[in-house]
């Protein structure tokens, strides 16, 4: 093995030891923060039942006759609650009453558990006035059968700054909430190896093509020293090439990254949106409801998966575009045909949204180009101009020339671009409210025309026009055909 792969193995194997550390270390820390989360509940529940019982004591004793029969039909009653993926069916809260001397008044799983309990830690400070808690095994000697107690003072004078007359304790099995610890470093270890394992592979192909340019140099190092006799022209020839192929790579790897990283960055956050209305209208679907809002929520599913298919579909055809750096064909167009064809194929949705479509094309002009892609174009800008204009209004297509360029126009009458739009128009799905709808698209439509525009030679913008509406113009570069 070379020193270079040997180092490359090195630096694998630290990362891998980091993401183990790492993961080993929230794994581990998981359980005290839910005990933590668990114990603020108790503490508030203790005070609860410690302000309750206040009220209904006098003379400084403790009275606890209502207690018995409220934790017997709480303990009697059946519900299913799913909470994050865990199934809830039974109350699982435990509580004691103890009076001024620490023996235990009322405990809510009956009299067998009834005797001394002022050596407790719970209940000694809290009889002192003081926060106390505990977690103790129901069977000695088996963690599992843990249960953690928190508990408050009970004060004569409803709950004032009186005399302690005794202690509540409120306890909960440490296992009814283990399980959503072991629910969480499931998910927790199975996102963080998925994420180390998606940052691996692309380390590794970056690597490669990061180290790729060097390589080539080192090839070239032992072309040199193969050489019988110095040649200067052949030297330089292949100097020239290994330059150019290095540059090429390094090039390539480093768009290559900015490129994936983006679009992870982007995308994911574009999908998450429509994926939690999924998943809201599903688990909404699950409880009983009138057909007509059944009807409503697997529209709405029906709705949002259309979105990310359309999301993705426009993601390929964006990806499939900006791979290439020249037109594959071209041939000389002439743009009024093609500008009627947009308009002619644009009219129903015209007509249904009650707009006028109306081409000005006074000349003709002649680009050289790929006949398919700017009638996208063409499409796409005139689609956004009708998503945006009002009803009754118009949009207007327009061809101008001049000597080198060919402009084409279009306008809408819509509620224009807000400033903090002006600069974000052309990014990768950002989009802006339909103001008919409300929705907003893909936001891959104005980045698909400026792509076809690069490859053109030529250049789209999207400005406020005068007055109001917003007004795109796509320019390209003409040519002579005579």
């Amino acid at each position: 093995m070379s020193k270079r792969n040997r180092i490359f193995v090195g630096i694998l194997l630290i990362y891998a030891a980091g993401i183990a550390f790492l993961l080993y270390h929230v794994v581990i820390d998981l359980d005290p923060r839910y005990r933590e989360s668990a114990e603020e509940s108790l503490v508030e529940s203790a005070y609860t039942m410690a302000t309750l019982i206040e009220q209904d004591s006098q003379d400084g004793v403790v009275n606890t006759e209502r207690l018995g029969p409220l934790f017997r039909s709480l303990y009697a009653k059946q519900f299913s609650a799913r909470i994050f993926g865990v199934n809830k069916t039974r109350v699982e809260m435990r509580a004691y009453v103890t009076d001024r001397q620490g023996q235990v008044v009322f405990h809510s799983l009956g009299h067998d558990h009834y005797g001394d309990y002022s050596r407790w830690r719970d209940v000694k400070l809290a009889l002192r006035g003081e926060y106390g808690a505990r977690t103790t095994p129901d069977i000695e000697g088996e963690p599992l059968t843990s249960v953690m107690y928190a508990s408050a003072p009970i004060r004569a004078n409803n709950g004032g700054n009186g005399e302690i007359i005794g202690s509540v304790t409120v306890g909960k099995p440490v296992q009814s909430f283990g399980q959503f610890v072991s629910a969480a470093r499931e998910k927790t270890l199975v996102t963080g190896l998925i994420s180390a394992l998606a940052v691996l592979v692309l380390a590794v192909i970056v690597s490669v093509w990061l180290v790729r340019p060097f390589g080539l140099i080192g090839d070239y190092i032992a072309f040199v020293r193969k050489q019988r006799g110095v040649n200067l022209p052949s030297l330089l020839r292949r100097a020239l090439s290994v330059m150019s192929a290095a540059y090429d790579e390094m090039r390539d790897a480093l768009a290559g990254r900015n490129y994936v990283a983006d679009y992870v960055q982007t995308l994911t956050h574009e999908v998450k949106g429509p994926l939690s209305a999924i998943r809201g209208a599903a688990e909404l679907l699950q409880e009983p409801m009138s057909p007509e809002q059944q009807q409503r929520f697997v529209a709405n599913i029906v709705r949002e998966t259309q979105r990310i298919q359309e999301m993705v579909d426009r993601m390929m055809e964006l990806t499939a575009l900006e791979s290439r750096r020249v037109l594959d064909q071209t041939a000389a167009l002439a743009l009024t045909p093609l500008l009627h064809d947009a308009v002619d194929s644009a009219q129903t949705t015209a007509v249904a949204r009650r707009i006028q479509l109306r081409l000005e094309a006074p000349v003709d002009a002649n680009v050289e180009g790929d006949a398919f892609l700017l009638r996208r174009a063409v499409g796409n800008l005139i689609d956004n101009a009708l998503d945006f204009a009002p009803e009754g209004s118009e949009v207007l297509v327009t061809l101008r020339c001049d000597p080198r360029s060919a402009c084409i126009g279009v306008r809408d009458h819509g509620p224009g671009i807000p400033d903090y739009a002006q600069d974000k128009v052309f990014e990768k799905f950002y989009s802006l409210a339909r103001p008919h709808s409300k929705k907003k698209s893909t936001g891959l439509g104005l980045p698909f025309v400026k792509e076809i525009a690069a490859l053109h030679h030529g250049r789209i913008e999207l400005v406020n026009a005068p007055g109001h509406g917003a007004l795109a113009t796509l320019t390209l570069p003409t040519i002579r055909t005579d």
